[in-house]
């Protein structure tokens, strides 16, 4: 039986593994190539033409140069003159800072040289007022405003609403034009006050500023001006009075429920206490427009004497 040669099985060669990214061939791809073959072109053909690198000839190196050399005289002067204006700017800011000062403090000056006078002008007219009120002098001080007060009251403290954004309901200012009904107007205060003084109050303040029969509550933007000083809240109102009643007859009142519909609607804060002891000071100043001195027993009789014998 002859033999036959036997041959080694063949095996198959394994197929390498593949790459763990190959399902990224895209992002592969543009990690690969980050240089487009436009740009390896040209840098090739750039390189056997002798023309990569520095300049060869003495006119390119000039021309590079002079252009470095323009770039740092650009570079050097622009440093030199930001370095010379320095000084000048600093100097003019520094003057007008000492300006702002000096015009700041000369209008404190001003205004303490106007509360001085203010108060000497309402020392004189409350002298004047007790010289010409006879024995009703201390009575029409106090009606005017012209001394200060105290004894029971109570105690009324308006402030705006947390959320100045939100109303609803009945709009008891549907004439007014502020959109913001969470805030505390002028004409809310002015109801508050002549409810106070309908409901028998016989002195009333806001925020320390005393009112008289002259005052004027006005607005101006979202300040609240009393006599033209204006007013923060929460506005704190102070009223001399029998504490129970002029609680009791101010809540009953018309401008008492306009105060609780702006509470209960637009979430304006308000809170009233009876005191046992309030203190208002004394107006600022008095303005009398046609008021005229009470003549004196003396005045009249000379007046009545020339008025027989004429």
């Amino acid at each position: 039986m002859c033999g036959m040669s036997q041959q080694p099985p063949v095996r198959s060669t394994p197929s390498p593994p593949s790459r763990p990214d190959a399902s990224m061939s895209l992002l592969t791809n543009v990690m690969d190539h980050a240089l487009d073959d436009g740009y390896a072109e040209a840098t090739a053909r750039r390189k056997a033409e002798g023309q990569e690198g520095m300049p060869r000839n003495l006119r390119a190196k000039l021309a590079l140069a002079a252009g470095l050399l323009l770039a740092a005289v650009v570079v050097t002067v622009g440093a030199a003159q930001a370095r010379i204006t320095a000084p000048v700017v600093a100097k003019e800011r520094q003057e007008l800072i000492g300006r702002v000062e000096a015009e700041t403090k000369a209008a404190d000056d001003l205004q303490k040289n106007v509360d001085s006078l203010r108060d000497e002008v309402g020392d004189r007219q409350r002298k004047a007022l007790e010289k010409h009120g006879g024995d009703q002098g201390e009575l029409v001080a106090l009606l005017s405003g012209a001394t200060e007060v105290h004894g029971p009251g109570v105690k009324l403290v308006v402030d705006d609403a947390k959320n100045t954004e939100t109303g609803g309901g009945a709009n008891p200012r549907e004439n007014s034009s502020f959109s913001d009904t969470g805030r505390v107007r002028d004409r809310d205060m002015q109801r508050v006050v002549n409810g106070l003084w309908q409901s028998g109050a016989e002195a009333v303040a806001i925020n320390g500023q005393r009112l008289t029969a002259l005052s004027a509550i006005r607005a101006a933007g979202d300040a609240i001006l009393v006599d033209n000083r204006p007013l923060v809240p929460p506005y704190t109102v102070l009223a001399v009075g029998d504490g129970k009643k002029l609680s009791t007859a101010f809540q009953d009142s018309a401008d008492g429920q306009y105060l609780h519909v702006l509470q209960e609607n637009y979430g304006i804060r308000s809170s009233i206490s009876d005191q046992g002891e309030v203190r208002l000071p004394a107006a600022p100043s008095l303005i009398v427009r046609t008021a005229q001195p009470q003549a004196t027993d003396a005045g009249r009789g000379a007046a009545a004497t020339r008025k027989g014998t004429s």
